[in-house]
């Protein structure tokens, strides 16, 4: 008997990947066969990169590995879900304060799509402070954000803003 492909999708605006996103996929992929980054186009915010350039930096990081797919999508996550034959959404939590938002969210989710779960994450401790807004806040003057970004996201990054 062959076993279905179990697909997640992690949404995000990812504007830009950290490397805490980066842990969350990876550990995704220990519970699922495929994880799908699914790169929200939310023309409402305000967005460092292009649709495109975020895209392409999360390929570059994950290097062609089969098993990490990248999208990007309009609409209701749940419909998008449905088209790619997902079993779950996974969600990354790094406090208390993500719990109320991600909450009302997965509920909203379930109502429209009962056969798609939510599956929340908690972040790896090391990144629990760790966003992609204060992470462009840091390089926007200058601070050292080598350590927080895959290397393709940071010589994005040092474009947009070259140090002085």
């Amino acid at each position: 008997m062959s076993q279905k492909n179990r697909i997640a999708i992690y949404p995000g605006s990812f504007d830009p990947l950290t490397n805490g996103h980066i842990d969350i996929i990876e550990r995704a992929l220990e519970i699922f066969d495929k994880v799908i980054v699914a790169v929200l186009n939310n023309p409402s915010k305000n967005a460092l990169f292009t649709m495109e350039e975020r895209v392409q930096m999360i390929k570059q990081s994950f290097n062609g590995k089969n098993s990490i797919l990248v999208d990007s999508f309009g609409g209701l996550l749940v419909d998008y879900a449905k088209m790619k034959d997902a079993v779950a959404i996974i969600r990354g939590m790094r406090a208390l304060s993500d719990f109320e938002s991600e909450f009302q969210m997965a509920l909203m989710n379930r109502k429209l799509n009962k056969d798609v779960q939510s599956v929340f994450l908690m972040t790896g401790f090391r990144w629990i402070f760790t966003s992609s807004s204060i992470i462009k806040e840091a390089a926007q003057f200058g601070g050292d954000i080598s350590d927080m970004v895959p290397k393709p996201v940071l010589v994005k990054m040092l474009e947009k803003f070259p140090k002085q």
